[in-house]
C-alpha cells in the first residue's frame, strides 16, 4: 500500500462510538472511522449519518469500517472502496458492544428508523 492523501497512519480513533450520537444520546447501526483525524461517526444506514456529515463538514475524504472483522476503506471523492493500511488500535468498537448500538439506547422499532 502506497501513501494516500487523506490517511494519517498515526491517528487513533476518537472513541468507542459515534461522537455526535453519544453527545446527543442517540444510537447507530454501524460505525465508521475517519482515516485523517480519527473521528468515529455512524454509517449512512443510521438515522443521523454522522460519518458522511463529517466528510461534508471537514473535507476528510476517507473512512474505514469500525466494525469487528471488517477492514475495508471508502473514498467519498471517488465513491470507491480499496484496501488500506493498518491503522493504530483499536481497529473496531468493543466487540461486546451490540450492533446496532449502544446497548440501552436502540429503540425496539429501530428498523423503522434506518435508511
Amino acid at each position: 500500500m502506497t501513501e494516500r492523501a487523506g490517511i494519517d497512519p498515526t491517528i487513533t480513533p476518537s472513541g468507542t462510538g459515534c461522537v455526535e450520537c453519544d453527545a446527543a444520546g442517540g444510537w447507530w447501526v454501524h460505525l465508521r472511522r475517519c482515516t485523517q483525524c480519527g473521528h468515529v461517526g455512524c454509517c449512512d444506514t443510521s438515522p443521523a449519518q454522522h460519518a458522511t456529515a463529517h466528510w461534508r463538514a471537514t473535507g476528510h475524504p476517507i473512512i474505514t469500517s469500525y466494525e469487528p472483522g471488517e477492514d475495508w476503506f471508502w473514498d467519498f471523492t471517488t465513491e470507491s472502496g480499496f484496501v488500506g493500511p493498518t491503522l493504530p488500535d483499536p481497529q473496531c468498537h468493543p466487540e461486546d458492544q451490540p450492533t446496532p448500538g449502544p446497548a440501552g439506547r436502540v429503540p425496539t422499532d429501530w428498523r423503522d428508523h434506518i435508511h
